[in-house]
């Protein structure tokens, strides 16, 4: 299957679905030096809203590197595969604090795992707006 460019105002079915699998992702951030950092991620896609969301802990690298671009955000993309289907979304990631986002991921995440995640007192949330998404869905 081609990829092609997703309007998340009118995703497929099969596109939705995918995203509602309890698939593990990579997320993609840049380093200083230009160089990907990528690491396996849990998430979650609200297509409605064009958002994706990553729980971490706030001492991560991952979100380091969010926090150093400053409150415009940092250029991330978030990639999930299955055999051969795939789906890529490129967006603005920004890191959310507060214990409403927080306990809003916890409660998406669980409900994508089947299973809460674990404790974490230093929970935050990379909260990713979508600009484009690829898929082959």
């Amino acid at each position: 299957m081609p990829s092609r460019k997703v309007a998340l105002s009118a995703p497929s079915p099969e596109f939705l679905e995918f995203w509602a699998e309890p698939h593990r992702c990579t997320l993609t951030t840049v380093r200083p030096d230009g160089t990907p950092h990528v690491v396996p991620v849990n998430s979650t896609l609200d297509a409605a809203t064009g958002i994706a969301r990553v729980l971490s802990s706030s001492t991560s690298h991952k979100v380091r590197q969010v926090r150093a671009a400053g409150e415009s955000g940092a250029r991330v993309a978030l990639c999930q595969a299955d055999g051969r289907r795939w789906s890529t979304v490129e967006g603005v990631a920004v890191v959310r604090d507060d214990p409403g986002a927080v306990a809003d991921a916890e409660s998406r995440a669980t409900h994508r795992y089947g299973r809460p995640p674990r404790p974490n007192p230093r929970r935050v949330v990379l909260e990713i707006t979508a600009t484009r998404v690829l898929s082959n869905l």
